[in-house]
């Protein structure tokens, strides 16, 4: 990446690559359900609860807002959407998946983005039949069953936020969530991530980006570690880490040159960081 390379743009996702390190997603519960044609349920989860719809249509109230999902559909909650859910016609049969996500410490993460809605399973063709098998597996208690859905849904997931980054899909849920209060409010922070990747070659103090974000010192860290669940330090080392494997891969670059594009001082700083990171120094780490 040059110097002079931004790409940071509001609201994209470029966030959970750069910090996928720190993602972690577990998975609380995961079956099929079958409904009459009366079932009728009013919920709001405490977790993020994705839907497969296999048969059968069903009709969603959130507020004043009538949605219809189809057999095919998937249907994301986040835990700020209050719903009532009933099946239209015969009845209904959908497999489902209750789950957390967090990045860092930040355990809604996801809230700060329009992913809530229906979406088509045109939108994900490759990576759901995998995410459904692993599925079936799990509900049979299959032997490894468990980590295979957790990879399985990890890659839905990814497949989603990329098709959300992309435009090619916007949760119709988003702006009907119940508790927007709770939504980290990540727009106040695009000025200060764009600066850090414009200059992430220079030394970069935790005063200089709280000037740019227009806070004190002090507020700038607690904003920043609940909107992103890491702190600004973390998140500039875990950067410069990102840029430093990309650099070495590329056998390109001496220590030095690495360092200096960095901003660490000298190479023995810039090698005690890597090693630290990545528990092995910069001239083993490619061989």
């Amino acid at each position: 990446m040059s110097k002079g390379t931004v790409k940071v743009k509001l609201g994209n996702m470029y966030l959970f690559n750069e910090l996928s390190e720190h993602i972690q997603i577990r998975v609380n519960a995961a079956n099929t359900m079958n409904h009459p044609a009366d079932w009728i349920e009013s919920k709001q989860h405490p977790d993020y609860d994705l839907w497969y719809l296999r048969e059968g249509t069903i009709e969603l109230r959130i507020r004043d807002q009538v949605h219809v999902a189809s057999a095919g559909d998937l249907i994301f909650f986040s835990p700020t959407v209050a719903y009532t859910a009933s099946s239209l016609g015969a009845g209904c049969r959908f497999a489902f998946i209750h789950f957390d996500f967090s990045l860092g410490n930040q355990l809604r993460i996801l809230d700060n983005y329009p992913i809530s809605g229906i979406l088509s399973s045109s939108l994900v063709e490759e990576e759901l039949p995998p995410f459904l098998e692993a599925h079936e597996r799990y509900s049979g208690s299959a032997p490894m069953s468990g980590i295979r859905l957790k990879g399985a849904l990890t890659v839905l997931l990814a497949k989603i936020m990329e098709r959300l980054d992309c435009g090619d899909y916007r949760g119709s849920f988003a702006a009907l969530a119940s508790d927007n209060k709770r939504t980290a409010n990540l727009e106040a922070l695009q000025p200060v991530l764009s600066h850090i990747e414009v200059r992430l070659h220079l030394p970069l103090r935790v005063a200089e980006l709280a000037e740019v974000a227009g806070m004190s010192e002090k507020y700038f860290i607690l904003y920043f570690k609940q909107a992103l669940g890491i702190t600004p330090g973390a998140y500039v080392y875990q950067l410069k880490m990102n840029r430093a494997r990309e650099l070495l891969y590329s056998r390109t670059f001496s220590i030095q040159q690495i360092a200096e594009r960095l901003g660490y001082p000298d190479p023995f700083s810039f090698s005690k960081a890597f090693k630290k990171y990545y528990k092995v120094p910069p001239s083993r780490f490619v061989w």
